[in-house]
């Protein structure tokens, strides 16, 4: 516990570091391309300053930004996913931050710098709901400690990578739609899962689903019962095969796997500004076989070192932050990710799935609709 304390403060230390002696370099290139937007009829300088202090941008309404995120830090620690996705909702289309930055046109330096803020803002909060959630659901036993260093190892470098090279060059037409195709993939993949066919694989996360839906049931009743005893437990570690029991059913998995795909799926979450969970899900359900009510917690490790990494990269390549906004949604996070745990535990494992797919099928079909101009799918309110 101390060690995973002091290696968060130091990364805290390193990020406020990266923020102190960068982000005032790039204020000016923010100055100038609101003379771009100027000179180019788009911005009116005598319009009020809002988001990001740019003259006649959305002023986001505060207490709608709060209540929103303590919805976006649920949802992420109740199935440890879709909090960058739905802060993603948030900042695109509830705060109309999307719309905006789309309005000044697809080679503009505004556009891409609202682009960047919106994806930057999106890793602050899952990055801090990622935090609480992987602390509390450690206590708990409900998260597999080897499998999420193994998935944050290989996201240390995803999470630089893209950032690096795609920093400032991405439209924001361009980052909506393939945000939507990433999200609706996902969607149809977990749908398949819960066919028949896609299900036959994962008899040994329901037997345990089941022994901890029973567990949960007992204590209910009043019955003594200890969760976080019968949790998760290492059995052997290797570099080759780890093995752990969870309510006493066994689960194994070669530590190279998660790392490679902890890569892709960061490299993937980087790009769409979102902390990845969305696929850590379905990679830790599927080729992990594990059962939803270890996932969250184990997903938010991988997660909370990704944003970490990715964070310090976007601001270091020039993104920018509207502190005020983004201070009051990570209040809303901290209370949202306290409630998800405890409330998680009374949600049966298909129903977290189900909730799951509803999301990732609105969200993509919208957004590709948006993204790529595609009419019949820009009904979807």
């Amino acid at each position: 516990m101390r060690i995973g304390k002091h290696a968060f403060l130091v990364a805290a230390l390193v990020l406020v570091a990266a923020v102190v002696l960068v982000q005032p370099a790039w204020a000016d290139k923010l100055a100038d391309a609101i003379q771009e937007g100027i000179t180019a009829g788009k911005v009116d300088p005598a319009a009020e300053p809002g988001y990001l202090d740019i003259p006649g941008a959305p002023s986001v309404n505060l207490i709608l930004a709060f209540v929103w995120a303590i919805w976006v830090g649920w949802i992420f620690s109740t199935v440890g996913a879709f909090g960058g996705v739905m802060a993603g909702v948030g900042h695109i289309t509830v705060y109309g931050l999307g719309n905006y930055g789309k309005s000044f046109g697809k080679g503009a330096t505004l556009n891409k710098m609202v682009t960047d803020s919106i994806r930057v803002s999106n890793q602050f909060l899952v990055g801090t709901s990622a935090l609480i959630t992987s602390f509390n659901y450690y206590k708990m036993g409900r998260l597999v400690l080897p499998l999420g260093v193994a998935l944050a190892i290989g996201s240390i470098l995803g999470s630089w990578l893209v950032p690096f090279l795609t920093a400032g060059k991405v439209s924001f037409s361009q980052y909506q739609g393939w945000f939507g195709v990433f999200v609706l993939a996902l969607g149809v993949f977990l749908f398949y899962q819960t066919t028949p066919a896609g299900s036959a694989s994962q008899k040994k996360a329901k037997v345990a689903a089941k022994a901890f839906q029973d567990s949960v049931k007992k204590q209910k009743e009043g019955g003594k019962v200890d969760l976080a005893a019968q949790g998760v437990r290492v059995v052997s570690f290797s570099p080759s095969k780890v093995v752990f029991t969870f309510f006493g059913v066994e689960f194994s998995f070669n530590p190279i796997i998660p790392i490679l795909g902890g890569f892709v799926i960061a490299s993937i979450a980087a790009f769409l500004g979102v902390g990845g969970g969305f696929l850590l899900v379905p990679f830790l359900t599927s080729v992990a076989g594990l059962p939803m009510y270890l996932v969250a917690g184990t997903s938010a490790l991988a997660v909370l070192i990704g944003m970490i990494t990715s964070i310090i990269t976007y601001i270091t390549q020039g993104a920018l932050v509207d502190w005020g906004l983004v201070g009051i949604e990570i209040i809303g996070i901290v209370i949202g990710s306290v409630i998800g745990p405890k409330t998680s535990k009374y949600i049966p494992d298909r129903w977290l799935k189900i909730l799951f797919i509803v999301l990732a099928f609105y969200v993509g079909l919208r957004y590709i609709g948006r993204g790529f101009d595609i009419g019949f799918l820009k009904i979807i309110p």
